[in-house]
């Protein structure tokens, strides 16, 4: 296990082409994202958004300097579950030379903690069903696949 000292931030505006290339970085991501510099306008847009609204966070895990792993945490309110609120995780990235070492178990810890100070109850995610080796991770954290997720692009 890499003991190197991790630290997890906001993300900030000059980490946004470091973060786009975390998404991009996979099959599933090169299809998805545009790693063109200057980055295309609708990523500044939504990074934006995101740091703007208070129930949106975007983090970065930093080692040495360098930006190894990026999730975005959605806190949501709801009426369901009593009024519970809910911690959403998107975007859960770790550069592919710093996996396997425990990283993602350790930004995982710290985004459940950030949920509960936050004052949510649950914590869900959703994983394309493309990614077996996520939906391992996901398991071996404690997460259960209790639902079925669906989209429709528009």
């Amino acid at each position: 296990m890499n003991e190197e000292p991790l630290t997890f931030r906001p993300a900030c505006a000059t980490d946004l082409f470091e973060i786009v290339g975390l998404l991009a970085d996979d099959p599933l991501g090169e299809l998805r994202e545009d790693l063109r510099a200057p980055l295309p306008e609708a990523y500044r847009a939504a990074f934006s958004a995101i740091e703007s609204d208070p129930n949106q966070l975007l983090v970065v895990a930093e080692r040495k300097g360098a930006i190894v792993g990026t999730l975005q945490l959605s806190f949501l309110p709801g009426l369901a579950r009593k009024g519970a609120w809910r911690g959403q995780f998107e975007a859960v990235r770790i550069a592919k030379d710093h996996r396997g070492g425990k990283l993602g178990e350790r930004m995982f810890a710290w985004a459940i903690d950030e949920c509960k100070a936050r004052g949510c109850s649950l914590v869900q995610l959703t994983t394309d069903k493309a990614r077996p080796d996520a939906h391992r991770f996901y398991d071996r954290l404690g997460f259960e696949p209790t639902h079925i997720g669906y989209k429709l692009e528009i």
